[in-house]
C-alpha cells in the first residue's frame, strides 16, 4: 500500500546491514544461531532416513499408520523451519550470495527428506477406500489427509512416476528463479530527466515509488523509461514463462487433464464454473464501476487523460497522515477489536517478537507476504513509509497470520493449509476493518472519503482489479496451450493488451507498455494465483457485511472459518456464511463497490463546494482590502 503524498525527496535504500535490527525479522526464533541451524538440518535428514527404516513395509496396521502420520507430520515441522530459515534472508536481501547458496543447499536436503517419506503416501495412495475410511473414523484429526488422499488417487501415477516427478521438484522451480533473478537483480535502469532535474530509476524504485507519483510529467516519463528496459528483457521473460507454462502441461498430460487450467484447480479442489464466473462477472459487472471511478480520479486530478501510467495515483495526493510504528500498532488493535480480545492477542505479539520486516534496503523482495515457520510463528515481509495507508498492508498481512495461527492450532500439520481459493479472504478480511474503523472514528469529509478510498485503490483495486486482470491474461495463455499453440513475448503482450482494451474501455488511454503488465508480477508462477485474490475478496466483503450489518453470530462464524485448514472449498466457505456456488457473494461484492464509488463523488462534491466557498470568502476579502486601499489612495490624492 503506498501513498501519493510526502514524496518530495526520492527514497534511497541501505544495505541491509545498515538496517535497524528492531525493524527486520527475527530468525533466531527458528534457530538461534547458524550452527544450531546446521545441526537441525542434519537432524531432519536423519530423522528422515529413520522414518523411513521403521515404516517403510510395516504399515499393517490402523494404528502403526496413525503413528506414522503423526511422525510424518513433526518431519514436515521441522522441514518448514529449515525452509524458513533459508529462504526468508534470501526475500530479505537478493544480494546476499552467502544466504542464497545456504538456500539452495537447503533444497538439496528438503528434497532427500521428501524422497524418504514419500513412500507413505504412496502405500496411502494406493490403499483401498475402505481402509482409508476406517483411518478417518479412527482418528478425526486425519478426516482432511484422508480426504485429500482420496481426491488425489484420482490422478496418482504410480510409485515410480512419482517418485521421478519428485526428483524434477527443484527443476521445475527453475523458470520462477530466472524471471525473479532477471527482474530483481539483472535488469539495469538508466535515469532519467525532467524539467532540468535528473531522477534514479530501478524495478523497486517504479513499483514503490514513481507509479503512485503526484507530479503527472514526472510520474509518465518514469514509465517510458521503465517500459522500455523491460522491453528489452521481454523475450527471456517470455521463454522463461514459456517453459514454465509447458512443465504445468505435459504434468497436466500425465495426469489425465486436457487442460493445464483443470489440472491446476484441482489441486484448489474448485470447479471450472466457479473459476470462470470469478473472471468474467468482474470484467463485465465490475469494469463499468471502476471505469465510473477512475474518470472521477482524472477530474480530481485535473489530469488532461487518464493512462495507464496514472492508474494508482491517489484520489488526494496532498492528504497526508504520518504515523510512526507505534501508532500503526495501535490502529490494527482497534480495527481488528471487531473480532475479540483473543483474536487480538494472536496478531499483536507480531510487533514485540519481530515477526515483521518493514524496512526497504538494497535487494528486498517488492511487495508483502506471510508466511509461518512451522511450530514457531509467521513471517511479515512489508515496507512501512510512515503513513497511514500502509496499515492497510500490515493489517492485510497480519490476516494472514492470524489464521496460519488458528488453522495450525486446530489441525494436523500436514493439513493446515486452505485451498488457494480461499487463502485471501482472511488477509482482506482485516482491510475492510480498517477502513470500517476510519469510517466510525473520523467525522471530517476529507478523511471520510480517504478511508473509502484507501479501501477502493488498495484493497479492491490491488485483488479484485489488478490481480484479476492477470487473471484473465493468463487464462488465455492456458487456452493457447490448451489448443496446442505457442507463443512468444509479442503473443504475451497482445493478450494483455486485449485484456486491458476490455475492462478499461475508452475511459484508460494504454500508453506503450501497458502491454508488457505481464512481464511484472510473479503470480503466473504459482499456478492459478491470481484470480484467487478476487475469490477470497468476494468471501470477505460478504462476511464482512453479514458483520457489520449485524447478522446474528457473524463474527464467530468468522472466527470459526479461521480455524479451518484444508477444508473443502464450498463447505468451508460457509462456515463463514458464504454460499460459493452462486453469483450472489459477487453480486453483492459489485454492488458494494458500486455505492462506495458514489460515497467518494458525494464526498468529492463536499469538500469541493467547501473549497469554492472558502475561495470566494478570500477572494471577497481580498477584492475587500483592495477597495479600502483604492479608496485611501483615492483620498490621499485628492488631499494632495
Amino acid at each position: 500500500m503506498k501513498g501519493a503524498h510526502a514524496m518530495s525527496v526520492i527514497p534511497t535504500f541501505p544495505k541491509r546491514s545498515e538496517v535497524p535490527e528492531e525493524s527486520t525479522w527475527d530468525l533466531t526464533a527458528i534457530f538461534e544461531t547458524p550452527k544450531a541451524y546446521e545441526a537441525a538440518k542434519e537432524k531432519l535428514v536423519a530423522d528422515s532416513k529413520a522414518f523411513k527404516e521403521k515404516y517403510e513395509g510395516h504399515l499393517d496396521s490402523i494404528s502403526v499408520i496413525q503413528e506414522a502420520i503423526a511422525a510424518l507430520s513433526d518431519i514436515y515441522r521441522s522441514a518448514s523451519q529449515i525452509d524458513h530459515y533459508t529462504f526468508l534472508p534470501v526475500e530479505a536481501n537478493r544480494n546476499d550470495h552467502e544466504a542464497a547458496v545456504r538456500l539452495q543447499e537447503a533444497a538439496h536436503a528438503l528434497q532427500l527428506v521428501n524422497k524418504n517419506t514419500s513412500f507413505l503416501r504412496y502405500q496411502l495412495l494406493e490403499s483401498d477406500d475402505a481402509l482409508l475410511d476406517e483411518l478417518a473414523a479412527a482418528d478425526a484429526r486425519l478426516a482432511n489427509y484422508v480426504r485429500l488422499i482420496k481426491r488425489d488417487k484420482k490422478i496418482y501415477l504410480g510409485k515410480e512416476k512419482e517418485s521421478t516427478l519428485q526428483e524434477f521438484e527443484t527443476v521445475f522451480g527453475g523458470p520462477y528463479e530466472t524471471y525473479n533473478q532477471a527482474k530483481l537483480a539483472d535488469m539495469t535502469f538508466p535515469s532519467f530527466t525532467v524539467d532540468g532535474e535528473e531522477y534514479p530509476l530501478s524495478f523497486v524504485l517504479y513499483e514503490d515509488y514513481y507509479m503512485y507519483h503526484p507530479n503527472t510529467k514526472l510520474r509518465r516519463t518514469a514509465f517510458d523509461v521503465f517500459q522500455k528496459t523491460l522491453r528489452q528483457y521481454q523475450n527471456t521473460a517470455a521463454q522463461a514463462y514459456y517453459t514454465h507454462v509447458m512443465t504445468e502441461k505435459a504434468q497436466a498430460n500425465l495426469r489425465g487433464f486436457d487442460s493445464v487450467i483443470d489440472y491446476l484447480l484441482f489441486d484448489q479442489g474448485v470447479t471450472r464454473e466457479m473459476y470462470d464466473r470469478q473472471i468474467d462477472t468482474i470484467m463485465s459487472d465490475l469494469a463499468p464501476v471502476m471505469r465510473k471511478y477512475i474518470t472521477h480520479l482524472k477530474e480530481e486530478n485535473n489530469l488532461d487523460k487518464m493512462t495507464y501510467a496514472d492508474l494508482k495515483i491517489d484520489l488526494d495526493p496532498d492528504y497526508s497522515q504520518p504515523i510512526t510504528w507505534k501508532d500503526a500498532e495501535n490502529y490494527v488493535r482497534e480495527a481488528a477489536s471487531v473480532l475479540g480480545e483473543d483474536y487480538v492477542n494472536t496478531i499483536i505479539p507480531a510487533f514485540e517478537e519481530r515477526w515483521i520486516d518493514y524496512t526497504k534496503n538494497e535487494g528486498k523482495s517488492t511487495g508483502g507476504f506471510a508466511t509461518m515457520a512451522g511450530g514457531v510463528h509467521p513471517y511479515i515481509l512489508m515496507s512501512f513509509n510512515g503513513q497511514l495507508s500502509d496499515v492497510y498492508t500490515l493489517i492485510h498481512e497480519l490476516g494472514h497470520a492470524g489464521q496460519m495461527i488458528n488453522a495450525e492450532r486446530n489441525n494436523l500439520f500436514l493439513t493446515d493449509e486452505p485451498s488457494l481459493y480461499l487463502v485471501e479472504s482472511q488477509s482482506t478480511f482485516n482491510e475492510l476493518l480498517m477502513a470500517n474503523y476510519l469510517k466510525k472514528t473520523q467525522e471530517d469529509p476529507r478523511t471520510q472519503r480517504f478511508a473509502r478510498a484507501q479501501m477502493l485503490t488498495n484493497t479492491y483495486f490491488h485483488n479484485f482489479i489488478t490481480h484479476l486482470l492477470e487473471a484473465a491474461y493468463q487464462r488465455e495463455v492456458y487456452r493457447l496451450v490448451d489448443a496446442g499453440k505457442g507463443f512468444t513475448a509479442d503473443t504475451l503482450s497482445q493478450l494483455t493488451s486485449d485484456v486491458l482494451h476490455q475492462f478499461w474501455g475508452d475511459a484508460v488511454e494504454l500508453n506503450p507498455g501497458a502491454e508488457l503488465t505481464w512481464m511484472r508480477q510473479p503470480h503466473y508462477y504459482m499456478g492459478l494465483y491470481s484470480y484467487t485474490y478476487s475469490a477470497g475478496l468476494t468471501i470477505s466483503t460478504e462476511a464482512y457485511l453479514n458483520v457489520v450489518n449485524g447478522k446474528p453470530g457473524a463474527v464467530d462464524d468468522w472466527l470459526n472459518y479461521l480455524k479451518l485448514g484444508s477444508d473443502d472449498v464450498v463447505p468451508a466457505a460457509q462456515v463463514a456464511g458464504v454460499d460459493v456456488t452462486t453469483k450472489k457473494p459477487l453480486d453483492d461484492t459489485i454492488a458494494f463497490l458500486d455505492q462506495t464509488v458514489d460515497e467518494i463523488i458525494a464526498y468529492s462534491k463536499v469538500l469541493n463546494k467547501a473549497h469554492a466557498e472558502v475561495t470566494d470568502y478570500v477572494k471577497e476579502q481580498l477584492e475587500a482590502k483592495e477597495s479600502v486601499k483604492v479608496s485611501r489612495d483615492n483620498h490621499q490624492s485628492h488631499e494632495e
